[in-house]
């Protein structure tokens, strides 16, 4: 005999009670608690039910590992951000602000996945087929192999699956599938727990790439409990501004590749294209000699890219000076102004700081300390550096200038965009080529920076 259980589960955290309660000790968001009737069967004491198809554990010396074959598709952004293409059997978790792009960017992958022969599945939980199709009209999709279908019901999902046979499945989104035998509403944390384990077991034992979008929370975090992201293969952020056209796609979990690697998009009225030169781009509209302004070269994964750094200093009308920054860390920003009134005698109690990254990039990497300080210099002594510098190293709470990794390619990148000097700091000169056309200056601490860059100092 079946029992039922009744309980209280989280929408955001998962976290499990006995009774409904206003707000979730877990994460601490209110009217998040939602009843759900799990429903458990009652077989022999002891008793253990095992799968049909049972494997015995063998020394790893004896497993087989065939190389993995990628599938390349014809947009190198997104073959980047996946390490460097598609693995079959994988199952990708992809996640953004509503209307940022997501069903965009997988019908066009769609598309070109289908272009090359590759039969692809594409179903939408939130959209009829009508409605797919005018999207795909607009973005000039024709494919004979690819398939669209619109259901919610898993069962029909499966059977569907089993009749087209594809080799790309792509699920927009997993917070409106149901398992039919979970008796919560779709979206709750059993229905896509649930959900995601059966998808998941399709794609390992069909060897079928499935590809799931998610729906994200006021915070950006993916909706859903956390073991959601733990159970997929690899976790994509799709994020981007709503009053710029540019969309990153951010790698936070790859089982196949590098994490932390991003891929730049252009939204455009025909969908999304390419930015193979990001550095360009968000150098473009750059002021020449403006008081608080720098460039630095941020690490995202792999790949470098040149970025402006805005500052500025006013002096307050406030009893507490505003600290304000948009794409770095608050509390990293107080602690380098902090550095500077310490070490350096400025005195910035009396002045509000704004500090923003131009174009609506997220930088959140230490090597970026010393372009935001020269930054702050910079608009508080009215006093522009020069256009053509580049600023590179991490600073420490006693003024030190430390190294960061991967310097040879910083630099690099900023002689290919014109840069004519780079500060970088002393430890990171040695044991490699400078490029050429491009004068390298080593820093002990931010005092040497400073005067390199700024005539009274």
């Amino acid at each position: 005999m079946a029992k039922k259980k009744s309980k209280f589960m989280c929408n955001s955290c998962g976290y499990e009670a006995a009774k409904w309660m206003g707000r979730c000790p877990g994460c601490g968001e209110w009217n998040t608690m939602n009843e759900e009737v799990e429903v458990i069967s009652k077989g022999p004491r002891g008793a253990f039910q095992h799968s049909s198809t049972t494997t015995k554990a063998i020394p790893i010396i004896n497993v087989d590992t065939p190389e993995e074959t990628r599938i390349v598709t014809q947009m190198n952004e997104f073959n980047r951000v996946l390490g460097g293409g598609i693995v079959p059997g994988s199952l990708v978790l992809i996640g953004g602000d509503p209307g940022i792009g997501k069903s965009t960017l997988l019908l066009q992958v769609s598309a070109l996945l289908s272009n090359q022969g590759k039969r692809v599945l594409y179903i939408s939980g939130e959209e009829s087929v009508r409605q797919t199709k005018l999207r795909a009209e607009r973005l000039g999709v024709k494919s004979p192999e690819l398939y669209i279908y619109s259901e919610t019901n898993l069962e029909f999902l499966n059977q569907t699956i089993e009749e087209v046979q594809p080799k790309f499945v792509i699920v927009d989104s997993i917070q409106t599938v149901h398992h039919p035998e979970v008796t919560s509403a779709p979206g709750s944390v059993s229905q896509v727990r649930e959900c995601t384990a059966e998808l998941m077991r399709i794609a390992k034992t069909k060897n079928i790439a499935i590809f799931l979008v998610g729906h994200v929370t006021k915070e950006g975090q993916i909706a859903g409990p956390r073991i959601l992201e733990h159970m997929v293969d690899t976790v994509l952020y799709f994020e981007g501004e709503r009053h710029h056209n540019h969309r990153i796609l951010r790698s936070q979990k790859n089982r196949f590749g590098s994490t932390n690697e991003i891929a730049i998009f252009e939204m455009l009225q025909g969908g999304l294209k390419e930015v193979l030169n990001p550095s360009e781009l968000f150098l473009q509209e750059r002021s020449q000699g403006a008081p608080g302004s720098t460039v630095v070269a941020s690490m995202e994964g792999t790949r470098p890219i040149l970025v402006e750094i805005q500052s500025l200093v006013t002096p307050t009308s406030f009893n507490y000076p505003k600290r304000m920054a948009t794409g770095v860390d608050q509390n990293r920003v107080q602690l380098l102004m902090a550095v500077l009134e310490k070490r350096m005698g400025m005195m910035l109690q009396a002045q509000d700081a704004y500090i923003k990254v131009a174009g609506g990039v997220k930088l959140d990497e230490p090597a970026i300390d010393l372009a935001v300080l020269t930054s702050i210099v910079s608009s508080f002594k009215d006093q522009a550096v020069r256009p053509t510098d580049c600023f590179i190293g991490e600073v420490g709470l006693t003024g030190e200038v430390r190294r960061v990794s991967r310097i040879e390619q910083r630099v690099q990148e900023a002689a290919k965009l014109g840069f004519q000097r780079v500060i970088i700091p002393a430890s990171n000169i040695g044991g490699w080529d400078f490029p050429e056309g491009i004068q390298v200056v080593g820093v002990e601490t931010i005092s040497d920076s400073l005067k390199s860059s700024f005539r009274d100092l």
